[in-house]
């Protein structure tokens, strides 16, 4: 049987990820302590979203929940706390890939910090409460699923074993291993054989069912550290010889996106037993 290994939330969009032992799965993803997977986001003055592909740093934006906020740690800087119950900021038209999406700007405190920490100029904008950011329903099967600044999808699916099996094609080629966090997945799940959440028809726990829906194309974000925000070797090299999907035009796959389709609002556990089920 699977076992759920890690559970991950990323409360600012491309920054550092929050492991938690428990979560609550919503038709939007993953929230724990007050706090929402992909709750906020950095843009550029016109909205534009901002990811570790234009600031590495990004990866050393560090946030936790501590006293009713959402404290940001970043290097050289003092924490800057973002109440969690700071009702919604000035309206701002954010875009994120093809959808534009109002948001709620975070203020010029939280600004200047964080242009400070990236050495550019940016915005904070919260993810607005009466707001919903349907997904794309291409890949569902017409299934409607909603998300909030995530790329496209609430959850992000990886097998610990497809982990594996890149190292030990990265060891092969005299290259170090990677950790799980160049990844960047909500659930990562041991017990099942490497990459056959590529083939998945659902996971399901106490009620709860996900659906893997999408393969995750993978962008540069892998090659870089999530410790120190530095760019290192490209894994997609090797990918690229054997994770190259024509499903997407080519692309290099690695993890699926998920949609929640049963059992929602539902508490998922580190270490708790999932099971799973094959597409045929």
């Amino acid at each position: 049987m699977a076992i759920l290994t890690e559970l991950v939330l990323y409360p600012i969009k491309s920054c550092a990820g929050m492991p938690v032992d428990a979560a609550t799965v919503t038709s939007a993803g993953l929230s724990a302590h007050g706090i929402h997977d992909r709750e906020w986001m950095l843009v550029t003055e016109d909205g534009q979203f901002l990811t570790q592909r234009e600031h590495p740093r990004m990866a050393r934006i560090v946030p936790r929940p501590e006293g009713g906020a959402l404290v940001v740690q970043g290097p050289g800087m003092a924490p800057l706390a973002l109440p969690l119950d700071a009702e919604d900021g000035a309206p701002r038209m954010v875009r994120i890939w093809d959808d534009v999406v109002p948001a709620a700007d975070c203020g010029d405190q939280a600004a200047a910090w964080f242009s400070a920490v990236l050495d550019s100029p940016c915005r904070l904008v919260r993810f607005r409460r009466d707001v919903v950011r349907p997904t794309s329903t291409k890949w569902t099967g017409g299934v409607p699923a909603d998300t909030r600044f995530a790329d496209g999808y609430p959850l992000l699916l990886i097998g610990a074993a497809s982990l594996a099996d890149l190292n030990r094609r990265l060891a092969a080629a005299g290259r170090a291993p990677l950790p799980m966090d160049r990844f960047r997945p909500n659930l990562v799940v041991d017990g099942i054989d490497a990459y056959e959440e590529d083939f998945l028809a659902s996971l399901a726990a106490d009620g709860l069912v996900l659906k893997p829906v999408k393969p995750c194309a993978r962008c540069p974000i892998p090659s870089i550290d999530q410790a120190t925000g530095s760019a290192g070797p490209d894994p997609l090299d090797i990918m690229l010889s054997y994770r190259a999907n024509p499903r997407m035009d080519g692309a290099v796959c690695f993890g699926m996106n998920c949609i929640v389709v049963a059992g929602a609002p539902a508490v998922l556990r580190r270490g708790q037993p999932i099971d799973t089920s094959i597409a045929f």
